[in-house]
């Protein structure tokens, strides 16, 4: 599978400290995406080729080829490409990403895999989570929503002990606007997940004049409240609520035709946490 970058530790992907794993492409078109270059496959046109400084990316077989021993990580690359995507990417089956897991232990307390939309690949999350399940190690997956978990054609939910959901606005008119899809199937997952104790977090990124986003926090925290309290254990054997983490817009690392949207202030965070908890959800974070 094409990864993107692997974290070995992180402390915001998850419970505890966790080993973060981005894999690349995504479904959804959100105006705020802070990762654009996660979005998109290279397409080999190769322009950024000639910008990069130490001579890191290269043609082979008409392919952009990525030497992460001379990188440095500078992001021209990043900067050259036209089309959302990265050449710093790996092509990684599941036990060679558990290798690299595995230089992580005993430091970490599970695995989280991002993106991009990570559901995109759902067989290699299987075997990687099959793998995690026998060793012990929490696994995590960060999505969009846009895999369906009523079918579950890959088999994850045995082999998963949660979702963190992004709730990007309630109504499908501003989902639309937002993403340019429906988000039908997204709502249908946040009641499957919950009702499976599969729920672990929802998250909603705040932007006041891209949707309605008291009427997308009030509507969440309602569909939330009949599941707060079916969240499987985590690893530590701790029963958890569900957390509704409402993240501020910030420009950095947007698209420039949208880093002009103006984020939320500190006080309409506070109000919407204030209608979150007005309908019974007590683990609410501000981010």
């Amino acid at each position: 599978m094409p990864v993107n970058k692997i974290i070995p530790f992180s402390a915001v992907d998850g419970p505890g400290n966790r080993t973060a794993i981005f894999l690349q492409g995504c479904n959804f078109d959100c105006r705020y995406c802070h990762n654009p270059e996660t979005r998109a496959l290279c397409i080999q046109c190769g322009k950024c080729i000639e910008t990069c400084p130490v001579k890191a990316l290269s043609m082979q077989d008409g392919t952009v080829r990525f030497d992460p021993v001379k990188c440095v990580a500078c992001d021209t690359c990043i900067k050259t490409c036209e089309h959302n995507a990265s050449p710093r990417i790996r092509y990684m089956n599941a036990e060679e990403v558990l290798q690299e897991i595995h230089k992580n232990v005993p430091f970490i307390r599970g695995v989280t895999v991002s993106g991009g939309e990570c559901t995109f690949y759902p067989e290699f999350l299987r075997q990687l989570g099959r793998h995690l399940k026998e060793e012990g190690l929490g696994f995590l997956l960060d999505s969009n929503g846009s895999y369906d978990f009523s079918e579950d054609p890959a088999g994850l939910l045995p082999v998963i002990d949660g979702v963190m959901l992004d709730i990007k606005s309630w109504s499908p008119e501003d989902h639309r606007r937002v993403t340019g899809c429906d988000n039908a199937l997204v709502r249908r997952n946040l009641n499957l997940l919950g009702e499976s104790g599969k729920l672990f977090e929802v998250r909603t990124v705040v932007v006041p004049e891209l949707f309605n986003a008291e009427e997308t926090v009030r509507e969440t925290a309602r569909a939330i409240r009949p599941y707060r309290k079916r969240a499987q254990e985590n690893t530590s054997g701790e029963v958890r609520d569900i957390r509704y983490k409402i993240i501020k817009y910030r420009p950095m690392g947007v698209r420039g035709q949208y880093r002009d949207m103006v984020p939320p202030t500190d006080s309409f965070l506070q109000h919407l946490k204030e209608i979150a908890q007005e309908e019974g959800i007590s683990d609410v974070v501000l981010i």
